[in-house]
């Protein structure tokens, strides 16, 4: 599991509501200790009694309260194996402690998980052009923060590099740097007060776009269960509680 930004208990109504059980997730991986990364680490770790990867920075400044057995480091660029799958950190820019995200593989499929991004720096980008499928931050529309209620400082925080992509960042860094085998692209992080305009504005920009791409886009993760047999076979729109698990959504090894 990557992060845990809600309740032990919702996130247990939400994987049944899935049809999945907590007794499968192995590990959590933190990403950065923004509380609506680790609220619920805590809690699920001590009931589940789930080890924990996270860095000591990270550690630190979430104050999480933690077992000390469960407590395990990671590195940049040092895979982790969990049962078949590896899962590797990269750092990227965020306004946290020793921020990081993660690329979560097995023998023949990467998955990305690209939220709280700053810009698009370039271990951004070299994961992403790896990945089958992505987990992708659109936070946020830029007319809708800069006409929005948000005092400056707090704009200014969002969009200054260190806070989160816009969707019109993340469009293009999938136009720039999407790999001809992905097929699936979740957009991510989605802000509550400034994505509303994210759906339509989608429709209208990637009408032109995908035909380059030969995508089709949707906004029900019923999509996801299809199995994707051309590049960027479905754009999905899914936010809140991020879960990749095999058996529901199927990726092809491009042919060679």
């Amino acid at each position: 599991m990557i992060d845990g930004g809600i309740s032990c208990r919702e996130t247990e109504r939400r994987l049944k509501r899935l049809q999945l059980s907590i007794k499968k997730v192995k590990a959590i991986f933190v990403t950065h200790e923004h509380s609506d990364h680790v609220y619920g680490v805590s809690q699920l770790s001590k009931k589940y009694q789930l080890p924990v990867y996270i860095t000591a920075g990270t550690l630190h400044d979430g104050r999480l309260k933690l077992k000390e057995n469960l407590i395990l480091p990671f590195r940049a660029y040092e895979p982790i194996t969990i049962g078949n799958l590896s899962v590797t950190a990269f750092p990227k820019f965020h306004d946290a402690s020793d921020p990081h995200s993660f690329v979560v593989s097995s023998s023949s499929v990467k998955v990305g998980i690209f939220t709280d991004i700053g810009l698009p720096c370039e271990h951004v980008i070299r994961h992403f052009e790896q990945c089958h499928a992505a987990f992708l931050e659109a936070n946020y529309d830029e007319q809708m923060l800069d006409t929005g209620k948000y005092p400056l400082y707090l704009k200014n925080r969002i969009r200054d590099g260190h806070g989160h992509l816009s969707n019109k960042q993340a469009f293009q860094l999938f136009l720039d740097h999407k790999p001809p085998f992905m097929s699936h692209l979740f957009l991510s992080h989605l802000s509550n007060n400034y994505s509303l305009r994210l759906p339509a504005r989608l429709r209208s920009s990637l009408h032109h776009e995908t035909k380059k791409h030969r995508c089709t886009t949707s906004e029900t993760i019923r999509a996801s269960t299809q199995s994707a047999r051309h590049p960027m076979k479905k754009v999905l729109i899914f936010s809140s509680f991020l879960f990749f698990n095999k058996s529901r959504y199927r990726f092809h090894k491009p042919s060679t």
